[in-house]
This record gives C-alpha cells, structure tokens and sequence, in this order.
C-alpha cells in the first residue's frame, strides 16, 4: 500500500453534503492505504445530496469538527455540495482546522462548493484554483485566481491546495491528493 501510515480528515456538515464529493475521495484514499476519518459538525449522522436534491447515503462521523485537530492528519480534504459548503464556510471549528493544516504545511483539498471554506479561513489570496463555477466570483473577490480545470493544484504559499469544480473531476482531484500524499 503506497500510502500506509497516512491519514487524512474530511470535513463536512450534517446535512447537504455531495455523496460523491465525500464517498469517492473516501474509497480511493482508502483503497490506497490512507486511514480516512470523517469530522461532522456534530456526532450525529450526515445526510448526503445527490446533485444538492435527492437524499443519498447517510455517513456516520468519526468525530467532530470540535474534537479534530490538524496534529492528528496529513491532509484536509473539504467536500462540496451547496448547503455543506454554505454551512462549513461560517464554522468557526471548521475556520480553525483549515487554517491550522495550512500553517503546518499540510495538503489542503477542497472541491465544488467546498472553496468557500477557503475563503473565510483566508487561504485564497494570490493562490490560483478552482471550484464550481457559480464560485468564480467570490474565489476572485477574495483575491484569487480562478481557473476552469478539472483539478487545480498551487503549491506557491507553503502548502499544497487542491482544488476541482465538480463531481466529473473527482478522479483527477483523487488522484492529486494521493500524488500530495505520497
């Protein structure tokens, strides 16, 4: 197993969170040898979407987003998914996690909707990524440089993000995290 040893943390709300966005990332890390742990905002299950409409599968946390810290982890990885993303972006456990990967120098990975995150935990500022396109503006607003590609990575603030738009581009945002990894 290439990636023995590794953990990695995925963050995520209780409810709204993309299943793709959470189970794919999940199955390849996984697959690849990394222990994966998910933190919720509270210990309860987290109700995924399907396209942020359809009810998907119900994922039971690890942990919180209280409890984790960035010490335990070799990487973040921060799910989309409309209402996830909108709830993450105001959390302030979630802020602090973000934030301490990046201070550490530890990959931090976010798609789709999961950019806002990276907005209000202040790690968009002269980097280049990219997300859903809906976030184009906000990702710029804050200082960044947006970029429609599958996977977006940028290496140039002492940590590696990670950044795709979309759950078509979860093999190559997989891939990325993995390659970080190793």
């Amino acid at each position: 197993m290439p990636l023995e040893g590794k953990n990695v943390l995925i963050i995520t709300s209780n409810y709204g969170t993309e299943q793709d966005e959470l189970q794919k990332p999940m199955a390849d890390l996984r697959d690849a040898g990394t222990r994966v742990t998910v933190a919720a905002q509270e210990d309860d299950a987290v109700q995924t979407l399907v396209s942020d409409r359809r009810p998907g599968a119900v994922v039971q946390p690890d942990t919180t987003l209280a409890k984790a810290t960035a010490d335990e982890f070799d990487a973040v990885i921060v799910p989309g998914g409309t209402l996830n993303a909108d709830q993450l972006r105001t959390d302030r456990d979630a802020q602090r996690l973000l934030s301490a990967f990046a201070e550490a120098g530890k990959p931090v990975a976010a798609v789709c909707h999961g950019p806002w995150l990276l907005v209000e935990s202040g790690l968009v500022r002269d980097r280049e990524l990219t997300s859903y396109p809906s976030l184009r503006s906000d990702l710029e607003n804050a200082g960044g440089t947006w970029v429609d590609a599958e996977v977006v990575v940028d290496t140039s603030a002492g940590h590696t993000l990670i950044t795709s738009r979309r759950p078509d581009d979860l093999d190559a945002f997989t891939a990325e995290i993995i390659r970080a990894l190793g």
